[in-house]
């Protein structure tokens, strides 16, 4: 690494009418004065991969959650030998992290308490996952008997009679504090298993690079790679109900799908309606409970609660259907790619080799799929079901004049919801006719943080901050985030001469196309995305699978052979580099790309940013079996 720096803290600009910004969030989670020495020795990444927007108050709670259980799993659960947790401040409204090593002189004591751990989980994995999923649906069963009901104007009668001896006001304090218990509850589940797999890719990963030194990460990933996850089941449902519409002759019904009682009358109308109806309302449970977002935001849009969403998927789905294009997800062609890998690097080993070699492989593709798939149960059905009960509290406490906007809950941090709870069941229960306080209180106190996200909202993050180390060697870090030594330092070099128009970043998921680029910053205009254009964005989130059948390609800020970009354009057989540090802010939509996801390169070819064909860090000399895959993956 060179002795290039990122930016301390303290030297980033604020934005012009953020001064005092601090204060949106607790103490702990900004950086200190008294602290400064300290936290200026650490390297941070900003995770823009799982957070690429301000933080709202009360919208920390994912972030505080996700980042304590994460580490808790390394630090805690497992023993990792080498591996703590990994530290977290949000600065300037984004979210930055610093992963933990463990000091050398503990390394030793802890690894037999890992190999105990890990053992025990991997020998019992099919059992222990069930019952994990048990553990995770009892807790959203849970959460959805959750209710935030007005209060009564009296005590009902039978709660007289029966003695009860409550006013009934705990519920909503109770109901409040388990709300949050329960999402705390989710996240620790999170990660049981999670880190448990990247754990078994990441042994079968290191044992491939020692016995093939050569070998490219792709064609490890592709090794191991799942086709029937859970996670893309929604979509699958998507294409299935596209497809039977085509089969019903319903097309005409999907003519204004942001209509959603239009196009649901008009189908139950036509003949062979019903049918379709049928299968509609069988996939919403459990498979509609999935957002365009992360499920990290309060804002995220769900399926369940805007069917506009799902019907325009289904409508362009349709659409390629009647144009004679094949909407599913090449299942065969990946298992038959997979296989042939498999067995041509099967071909060079013998004896123990072999058979460890086989071990560890299947170790990581039993461990894969989970990867991806606790994203569904956590963020998408566990969050909906969350931020769902978050919205139904603010309105309770909206209609009692706490706020201006029916939302605006979410400029409260977690813990002052429960302060003003309790200011209004004490107003309540004494029969104040002057009401609760917080009505003179909060509205301002809002209004001043709203003002405060937007400016933040008008700068994009630093990637890092502080000195980065001679080298990165956590491997959560490389893999999830594809926060390696040689990204960090291509994004120091990011601007220097003979660097302009070319990106280098992570080769993802092979392949090389030339496009038109579409630059997506928010979900919600996922729609504006056209056919064959290639996706440029800070991230990309699992659920955006219905529209990688139109692209061409992905490019995205961050992200590592396993982040959520990087398989799912796998198993869309879709060239992808992640990790790129700057494309969503230098690509500009309209611009011609040459996305090379073998090499991990985007060349913007025209505009002010013109460039030449450069070889990027993800570039690997490939043996062996690694030929004949370039050569079926390139698309151009």
């Amino acid at each position: 690494m060179s002795a290039k720096s990122f930016p301390k803290p303290s030297e980033l600009p604020v934005p012009e009418g953020a001064e005092g910004w601090e204060k949106l969030y607790p103490y702990y989670l900004v950086f200190q004065d008294k602290l400064k020495a300290v936290e200026d020795e650490k390297f941070w990444f900003c995770d823009s991969q799982h957070w690429p927007t301000v933080f709202k108050p009360f919208e920390t709670v994912g972030t505080e959650f996700a980042s304590k259980c994460l580490g808790q799993y390394n630090a805690r659960h497992l023993m990792i030998p080498t591996a703590k947790g990994i530290d977290f401040r949000i600065h300037l409204g984004y979210l930055y992290f610093s992963p933990l090593p463990v000091p050398e002189e503990e390394i030793a004591a802890r690894v037999p308490e890992f190999q105990a751990r890990v053992g025990h989980y991997f020998q019992n994995w099919d059992t222990l996952l069930q019952q994990w999923k048990t553990k995770v649906l009892g807790t959203i069963d849970e959460m959805e008997t959750l209710e935030f009901k007005p209060l009564p104007d009296m005590v009902p009668m039978e709660d007289i009679i029966s003695g009860k001896g409550t006013d009934g006001s705990e519920v909503l304090l109770e109901n409040y504090d388990r709300l949050i218990q329960l999402a705390y509850q989710n996240w620790q589940y999170h990660f049981e298993f999670l880190n448990l797999g990247y754990i078994a890719y990441l042994d079968f990963f290191n044992y491939c690079k020692e016995i093939f030194p050569d070998i490219p990460d792709q064609s490890i990933a592709t090794m191991v790679q799942g086709v029937d996850m859970e996670l893309f089941r929604p979509d699958d449902e998507l294409k299935h109900l596209a497809t039977l519409a085509v089969e019903l002759g319903l097309q005409g019904s999907f003519a204004k799908p942001d209509d959603v009682d239009l196009t649901l009358a008009s189908i139950g109308a036509a003949d062979g309606g019903q049918r379709w109806l049928d299968r509609w309302a069988e996939a919403q449970d459990p498979w509609f409970n999935f957002t365009v977002g992360n499920g990290f935001y309060g804002h995220d849009k769900y399926w369940n609660e805007y069917l506009e969403i799902p019907l325009g998927y289904i409508a362009d789905y349709i659409r390629r259907l009647d144009e004679g294009q094949d909407i599913m997800r090449p299942k065969e062609a990946l298992i038959a790619e997979k296989d042939r890998i498999v067995e041509e690097y099967r071909d060079l080993l013998d004896g123990d080799q072999l058979t460890t070699f086989d071990a560890k492989r299947g170790l990581a593709a039993t461990a894969y799929p989970y990867v991806e798939n606790h994203n569904f149960y956590i963020e998408h059905w566990t969050m909906g079901v969350f931020w769902r009960k978050v919205r139904e509290l603010s309105r309770t406490m909206h209609g009692y004049g706490f706020w201006e906007h029916e939302d605006d809950l979410l400029y409260l941090g977690r813990n002052e919801v429960r302060d003003a709870l309790f200011d209004l069941v004490a107003s309540w229960g004494v029969g104040n006719p002057e009401g609760p306080i917080g009505p003179h209180v909060w509205p301002e106190i809002i209004a001043e943080r709203a003002r405060l996200v937007t400016a933040l909202k008008s700068a994009r993050p630093a990637p890092a901050l502080n000195t980065p180390p001679e080298a990165i060697t956590e491997p959560f870090t490389r893999m999830l985030w594809g926060i390696t030594t040689e990204q960090v330092e291509s994004w120091l070099d990011a601007g220097e001469e003979g660097s302009e128009g070319v990106l280098k970043g992570m080769a993802a998921s092979p392949g090389i196309v030339e496009g038109v680029a579409r630059v997506i910053m928010d979900a919600d205009d996922l729609s504006q995305i056209q056919q064959d254009e290639i996706l440029v964005a800070p991230v990309t989130a699992p659920s955006w699978g219905p529209i990688f059948g139109k692209i061409k390609a992905t490019v995205t800020d961050i992200g590592g052979m396993m982040s959520h970009a990087a398989i799912v354009c796998r198993e869309y057989a879709l060239p992808a580099v992640t990790g790129t540090g700057s494309a969503s802010t230098t690509i500009k939509t309209g611009q011609l790309l040459r996305v090379d996801g073998n090499k991990g390169t985007v060349l913007i070819l025209d505009g002010d940013h013109a460039a030449t064909v450069v070889e990027g860090p993800g570039a690997h000399s490939h043996q062996h079996a690694v030929t004949a895959e370039e050569g079926a993956a390139t698309h151009v």
